[in-house]
């Protein structure tokens, strides 16, 4: 197999959009970031739901409005058929002023068709919205330009939640190299780490969705970068295209998982798992490495797990190889906000909504949506934390409008005091973006993609299966890289290379 020396970026041309957009020097529209004295913000918005729709006129939606200057008409769409809805109202032209939408073929297709408005000239002049990263918005960025705004949600998110107990008792510290992956999945197989006297443990379990590379969740993406790949995509100093699988790193990711296959060192069910029963029998005490984690889950997961082993102790780490901490970055959003031209008819009204967008991001609308209402949902410590006095009811009446908003953990919210496990987490997710490796074919065109990627991408996972499990040799996987190269992968390589040459000469 051909290997080719590879280098993980954005495009340049993009990146250097989006700073311009945060660093000029261009003055601030007053109104743009000062409500106007002409009354309240009528603003209709279609959101994903999730759970029971808040009942109109509650506490949340009213402090929202009142600090925002604002009348909410909220679209409460189930979340199953949210897509397919969207899809509808966009081809029958019937919009809300802001809608939330999925990074996808569909919508980069409605956006080139000059459906919504575009932001990014405008985001300097907004206080919050402009300070946040610039990879939240070159990751959902259209030919280079800025259509909304995102459902920001943390890039390097994650993490490697580990039982530390475990590898304590073992004399392991957590992997590093592909080799440390082996001996740790090894030790904690035949070791009999929770003393039980069976051989009834697995260093981590797979499940039939770990190669499904959406948002950089593949378990060989997330290894294989670590140990100094690319994150689903590279891209050389002349503009060069290589998938991941095409690359030394993931092919020794893959031969260690075969490796561990053949020696009954991970679950030989694994093709049949469903992800649910993969993540209890972790909760259940029989797993020692939790590789489709992200650090802000851990504490909730050591809660589940200490109710059938109590002195079980969970930790997290960065995935890391010999050259430092290297994680796959994700998307950095759960979707973007986006203002239709056909119920937004002017930029004056447009000013207006992102003035409402980047109030949201104030310490007050911040905290609301992040912790809920003080004395109800949280209280204050004299240290400046404060601790959940009602989390069901914040999961219920405020976690909706935090889910489908825009605000961040770390900006502008108190410090949730919490178990020590749990402060880490916090702490961990915001800063793994300084070692996340984005994936810079993410928002460049490919004809051939939008309309076959389904089926490229399934003939590769199908092909890293049968490669794990022993059906097919290193003979047979170049083979199927072949034959995905025939089947269109040859001009998707092409298509996202002039793509990125296109957005690199603007």
């Amino acid at each position: 197999m051909k290997k080719t020396n590879l280098v993980s970026m954005t495009s340049v041309a993009v990146l250097t959009t989006v700073i311009a957009v945060g660093c000029s020097n261009q003055q601030a529209d007053p109104a743009a970031t000062t409500p106007a004295n002409t009354g309240p913000l009528e603003l209709s918005i279609a959101m994903p739901q999730v759970g029971e729709i808040p009942a109109k006129g509650n506490e949340v939606e009213l402090a929202i409005e009142k600090y925002t200057n604002s009348k909410l008409n909220i679209q409460w769409i189930p979340l199953a058929n949210y897509d397919e809805k969207i899809n509808v109202m966009i081809a029958s032209n019937e919009l809300p002023k802001i809608l939330k939408v999925n990074y996808t073929p569909v919508i980069r297709s409605d956006i080139q068709q000059n459906m919504f408005w575009e932001v990014g000239p405008l985001l300097n002049n907004y206080k919050n919205l402009k300070v946040q990263n610039p990879q939240y918005y070159a990751n959902i960025m259209v030919d280079g330009k800025l259509y909304g705004v995102p459902n920001y949600r943390e890039i390097g998110r994650s993490a490697i939640v580990y039982r530390k107990d475990w590898l304590d008792k073992l004399g392991l510290k957590t992997p590093k190299t592909l080799d440390d992956w082996y001996n740790v999945a090894k030790a904690i197989t035949l070791n009999d780490p929770d003393g039980n006297s069976k051989n009834d443990t697995y260093g981590f379990v797979l499940d039939k969705k770990y190669n499904i590379n959406l948002n950089a969740t593949s378990i060989l993406t997330r290894m294989a970068v670590s140990q100094g790949g690319v994150n689903t995509w590279g891209v050389d100093s002349s503009g060069k295209f290589t998938p991941e699988f095409m690359t030394q790193p993931f092919m020794d990711t893959m031969k260690l998982f075969k490796r561990m296959y053949a020696e009954k060192l991970i679950n030989q069910d694994f093709t049949s798992l469903e992800s649910a029963d993969g993540d209890n029998q972790f909760e259940k005490g029989r797993v020692g490495i939790k590789v489709n984690g992200s650090a802000t889950n851990a504490a909730n997961i050591q809660d589940r797990l200490k109710k059938v082993v109590p002195t079980a102790e969970l930790d997290i780490v960065n995935w890391e190889g010999t050259a430092g901490p290297r994680v796959a970055g994700q998307p950095g959003n759960n979707g973007l906000l986006v203002f239709p031209k056909s119920s937004v008819k002017n930029e004056a009204e447009l000013k207006r909504i992102l003035t409402f967008l980047d109030q949201l991001l104030d310490e007050p609308m911040s905290t609301l949506q992040k912790r809920g209402i003080e004395g109800k949902h949280f209280k204050r410590n004299s240290d400046g934390t404060v601790e959940w006095l009602d989390l069901t009811a914040f999961n219920r009446e405020v976690k909706p409008y935090r889910d489908d908003l825009v605000n961040f953990e770390t900006y502008n919210v108190p410090q949730l005091k919490d178990t020590p496990l749990a402060m880490k987490g916090y702490q961990m997710e915001p800063a793994g973006l300084k070692f996340s490796i984005p994936n810079p074919a993410l928002t460049l065109n490919s004809t051939t993609y939008n309309d076959h990627g389904a089926e490229l991408d399934q003939m590769i996972q199908d092909a890293e299966t049968k490669y794990i499990i022993g059906k097919i040799d290193d003979a047979g996987f170049q083979s199927e890289v072949d034959r995905w190269l025939k089947a269109g992968g040859d001009k998707v390589i092409k298509e996202f290379q002039d793509s990125y040459a296109a957005l690199n000469k603007k």
